[in-house]
């Protein structure tokens, strides 16, 4: 599977960027370039999102092993990144550093936890109120927010949503699969049970204060499968916390980051 990426930053990249559900790799493009002048980066469409293909199923190992397939063709073996993952994502990197460990020099965790997160943000409401929509009586992307205002109220949500929405030759169309990611949500929503196994490598966990998808509660899960995982809460911050604090997670990153750096040299 060939996987769309976009490169931030000059030189090998350090660092891959997976984001979340409903997302693209552009939503992660603020961090990758507040860090791309030491850590260039890549900004991965995950399966089913953006530009990258859709699949007949959905699956955290498969998505996991399919950035890896790519990080092998692209990098080389022996040439491990950081990488970060947010909510979906977030698992994914996950499941790539256990599965995978030689690739992963480290791993920043964004307001998710390995365990099951179907008490999130509601992202059922949020597929189905994008396959509601009625294309056929939008015009422009102001037509489709005017649409979505009703079922979805938040302006800032409306925008990442409508990020999903393009042209075709015949209209409107969706990158993200959305019948496929509508069915799969307990699968989202859970963590793969064949996914075990223990990373030693450094973890940053973040999470937003003001998000409920990460808790205390988590901490023994967490701990058990990445053992060096550090848990940083960003102020003033809900799920989308790149979003919602960029130059504080970005800071957090960077830390991250600079931290990791000596042990390429070494």
């Amino acid at each position: 599977m060939e996987l769309h990426t976009t490169t931030i930053g000059r030189g090998t990249p350090r660092v891959a960027y997976l984001h979340g559900l409903l997302g693209q790799g552009k939503n992660l493009a603020t961090v990758a370039k507040a860090v791309s002048a030491s850590d260039p980066g890549l900004l991965y469409d995950l399966p089913n999102h953006g530009r990258s293909p859709w699949t007949e199923g959905f699956g955290y190992a498969s998505m996991a092993d399919a950035v890896a397939a790519d990080l092998r063709d692209r990098l080389g073996h022996g040439t491990p990144v950081t990488v970060l993952g947010h909510s979906m994502g977030g698992k994914t990197a996950m499941a790539l550093a256990l599965r995978h460990p030689d690739l992963v020099r480290g791993l920043v965790v964004a307001d998710i936890a390995p365990d099951d997160s179907s008490h999130g943000y509601g992202f059922h409401r949020l597929i189905g109120a994008l396959k509601d929509l009625p294309l056929d009586r939008v015009g422009s992307r102001q037509d489709a927010d005017d649409l979505l205002a009703p079922s979805v109220r938040d302006a800032g949500v409306r925008s990442f949503l409508l990020q999903n929405l393009y042209r075709t030759p015949q209209g409107w169309g969706w990158r993200a699969n959305l019948d496929l990611l509508a069915e799969s949500l307990p699968l989202i929503s859970g963590w793969p049970a064949g996914v075990r196994g223990t990373y030693d490598g450094p973890v940053l966990w973040l999470r937003g204060a003001d998000s409920g998808y990460v808790t205390e509660e988590h901490v023994p899960v967490m701990k058990e499968l990445f053992p060096r995982a550090r848990l940083v809460t960003i102020k003033n911050a809900g799920h989308w916390l790149h979003a919602d604090q960029p130059e504080a997670v970005a800071q957090s990153v960077g830390m991250f980051l600079a931290s990791l750096r000596p042990q390429l040299s070494a």
